[in-house]
């Protein structure tokens, strides 16, 4: 709960200091700049370094990479359908593709399944969101952005990408016992996220942007807050048989609405950046009530 009032004060902060003028018009730009190059890469050397293997790892890392392929395909047909601009296109795949997994899904968790959903949490942010982003969100916002780059482009954007940087490190020392000044430093670094991601969200988001972007607004989040979790809980429950907390848990993050990480690097691409953070805000305040749905209704898988 203290997460996320956390979350709720920085946005509502970041909303009254671009109100009344205390930051100047590039603020958000530097912490979302902080973020990609200190707080993320802080979160993956920590918690990928930590990360305890289960046998249902192969679901719970491919649920990311499911929905993001989902999207990318549903939004692409709807970006022919309705003739959207290429920005608004890889702005909804990118944003409407990943959840908020981490900092906002990890308090969620622990509030409808308890501490013991955790592990599995940080499983399907850590391998799943986080990766995803580094690669597909990274290559999408790529593509859209400076129209066809080449192979060798998008494999350098990665490559260069600093939390992906983060990521492969993190992988290469797990054999190697972190020095508990080390893990406190890359945690303190990492919990910085949250309030500068909010703030940073609330600071770019426009009110009046809800009445001007509800078409797209609507289509991004009826796919991220229904149609996702519902085709990933056909496959894994309907068709995979899958069952189990992990599994519930899984679902449960595959509902969660549009990552604020997602939303900055569509920002730092000019992919539709009012449509990105509009998301994001709205996203949050429904998914209260569409989580508690989706739980009611997997508690029996």
């Amino acid at each position: 709960m203290n997460n996320l009032l956390l979350l709720i004060l920085c946005f509502i902060a970041g909303m009254l200091l671009r109100r009344f003028k205390r930051m100047p018009d590039n603020a958000p730009a530097a912490l979302n700049s902080f973020i990609i190059h200190i707080s993320l890469p802080a979160l993956a050397l920590l918690y990928i370094h930590e990360m305890h293997i289960s046998s249902d790892i192969v679901l719970i890392a491919l649920m990311a990479w499911l929905v993001f392929g989902l999207s990318a395909g549903f939004f692409w047909l709807a970006g022919r359908w309705l003739n959207l601009p290429r920005a608004t296109t890889g702005a909804l795949i990118l944003v409407g593709g990943l959840g908020n997994t981490s900092f906002f899904g990890v308090p969620m968790v622990e509030a409808f399944y308890g501490k013991s959903g955790i592990a599995t949490a940080i499983m399907v942010d850590q391998l799943g969101s986080f990766f995803a982003l580094s690669v597909l969100g990274i290559t999408v916002a790529g593509i859209y952005s400076s129209g066809r780059p080449t192979a060798a482009e998008i494999v350098k954007r990665i490559a260069l990408f600093p939390p992906f940087i983060a990521l492969v490190i993190s992988l290469l020392l797990i054999p190697v016992e972190y020095a508990e000044w080390f893990s406190v430093l890359l945690k303190r670094l990492g919990d910085t996220l949250a309030p500068m991601a909010l703030l940073s969200v609330g600071m770019q988001l426009r009110l009046g942007h809800v009445a001007e972007l509800k078409r797209n607004l609507a289509l991004g989040l009826v796919f991220k807050l229904v149609l996702a979790p519902l085709a990933i809980y056909l496959l894994y429950v309907k068709l995979l048989g899958a069952h189990g907390q992990a599994i519930q848990v899984t679902l449960f993050e595959a509902a969660m609405p549009p990552m604020i990480t997602a939303a900055i690097v569509a920002t730092e691409h000019d992919l539709d950046p009012a449509l990105a953070n509009v998301m994001v805000a709205v996203g949050i305040i429904l998914s209260f009530f569409t989580l508690s749905a989706w739980w009611f209704f997997w508690r029996t898988v």
